[in-house]
């Protein structure tokens, strides 16, 4: 059956490429439509499956409406020996005029298990299993159901792959309900995090193996109850990496590393607030980390991360980003890239 879909013209790097759009609506789409703005899919699978079949090597871009997607198994982004870009993103991003909470997709995950291989009592949402792929303007919430031991949203296990970048996502986490073990659990080569939002997740981002070209910009962990970032593996996690204008806040650990290596690492404009541990070295058990003297440019460990929360009175536009009175609102780290009026 041959499907059709939309083809638009887009400029990457100053090369004119064409790429093939799938349009996803949970509350208007329909399985067998056409998977264009008008006739849009009805569920992430069913963009998913027809993407993956696609032969050419233009781009891929699945465009996701306003929503609750939710998912009993993994969404499996396969084809690593392909060369082009394959994104799943916000039909409306946070920095378009017309956003607000209530316009941004959001997925959960409800399976007891769907992973395979180790960790077969965990579940995920989205498995990525092939190069150059980006997630942006989704929220992610945390798996309510009691019997996923682990939650991980996004997930790249393969260490030979390249290229991932995360942005404007937030990820939520409720410990008590509906828990995230892992945000982030990504291994390989170019893996970039910018202007997202972790809350309240167990561990917000996990790398370990051959990890090079790595970056965690804008962004804000608060409320990580084990550790906000881990990184690195042995000797195949390459330094230096970029750290910059981050805000990690009321969590147990900030930085967790692998115990018996060394990490020169650098940290730039950021704040580091209210955390129980500053370094950790990843063991048999997290134990402090005093071997590192990081290099520390523009480093705040003092002051009050405080974020706009729900209220009574609603969902504040830039909920869950700093408040006006928050040590690190000057750094503009959160959901927005633009300045937020």
């Amino acid at each position: 059956m041959k499907y059709l879909f939309m083809i638009i013209a887009v400029f990457c790097s100053g090369k004119h490429l064409s790429a093939q759009i799938l349009f996803v609506d949970v509350n208007s789409g329909k399985p067998s439509a056409r998977g264009t703005r008008e006739e849009p899919l009805l569920s992430i699978e069913d963009a998913v499956n027809r993407a993956n079949k696609f032969q050419d090597k233009k781009d891929v871009v699945i465009k996701l409406a306003p929503g609750l997607y939710t998912l009993t198994r993994p969404l499996l982004i396969e084809g690593s020996g392909l060369v082009n870009n394959y994104s799943i993103e916000a039909l409306i991003m946070p920095d378009d005029t017309n956003w607000l909470p209530v316009k941004m997709p959001v997925i959960q995950v409800t399976a007891d298990s769907n992973r395979a291989g180790k960790l077969q009592h965990a579940s995920i949402a989205i498995e990525i299993e092939r190069n150059n792929v980006s997630i942006k303007g989704i929220k992610f919430l945390g798996n309510p159901n009691p019997s996923s031991e682990y939650f991980y949203a996004i997930e790249r296990k393969d260490k030979a792959l390249k290229n991932l970048e995360i942005s404007q996502c937030y990820f939520i986490g409720e410990k008590n309900s509906a828990a995230i073990q892992g945000a982030i659990f990504a291994q390989g080569e170019g893996i970039h995090i910018d202007h997202c939002i972790f809350y309240n997740c167990k561990n917000a981002v996990l790398s370990f193996l051959n990890v090079k070209d790595f970056s965690l910009t804008h962004s804000i962990i608060y409320g990580a109850y084990e550790a906000a970032f881990w990184f690195g593996y042995g000797e195949d996690a390459g330094l230096p990496f970029i750290f910059r204008n981050n805000i990690i806040a009321n969590s147990n650990y900030a930085i967790v590393g692998y115990k018996g290596t060394r990490q020169n690492y650098i940290f730039s404009n950021s704040v580091f607030a209210d955390n129980k541990y500053y370094l950790g070295f990843n063991g048999d058990i997290i134990e402090p980390d005093t071997l590192n003297k990081p290099t520390e440019n523009n480093i705040q460990k003092t002051g009050k991360v405080i974020l706009n929360e729900i209220t009574a009175e609603g969902i504040p536009k830039n909920y869950l980003n700093p408040s006006s009175i928050s040590t690190g609102k000057e750094l503009k780290a959160g959901i927005f890239m633009k300045d937020f009026n």
